[in-house]
């Protein structure tokens, strides 16, 4: 069973830049593709980024291009999220998933693609 936990979230400006990390134990993360989601109050989560197993792929949201960065360090069994350029509507608990495939290029944007999850991380962006 894969266990996972972010980090990394908190209260920056608008403009400001956040790493979030999602760490995983009780597996190693070389054969799992994962993603990050985020839900805004009041709103359904969404899809916000995903990178292969071995992080030669990856996919964003199109509002994130450029913005954010996901990248792994499975040495490390870590993932993470380089947000830069913040704004007001970033604003939302981040989490991060984790699902087991046999396929080097494997992501998905839809959470039922993922059997792993984590508790969340806050990220609040003020303006």
């Amino acid at each position: 069973q894969v266990q996972l936990v972010e980090s990394g979230g908190g209260l920056v400006q608008d403009g400001g830049s956040l790493r979030l990390s999602c760490a995983a134990s009780g597996r190693t993360l070389s054969m799992y593709h994962m993603g990050w989601f985020r839900q805004a109050p009041g709103k359904e989560r969404e899809f916000v980024a995903a990178i292969s197993w071995n992080g030669g792929y990856t996919d964003y949201v199109d509002y994130v291009k450029g913005q954010f960065t996901i990248s792994r360090d499975n040495t490390k069994n870590t993932m993470y999220l380089q947000m830069n350029s913040l704004k007001p509507e970033d604003t939302a608990v981040y989490y991060c998933a984790a699902d087991r495939t046999i396929s080097i290029s494997r992501t998905t944007r839809f959470a039922r693609g993922y059997e792993h999850w984590g508790q969340g991380t806050q990220v609040t962006v003020s303006s």
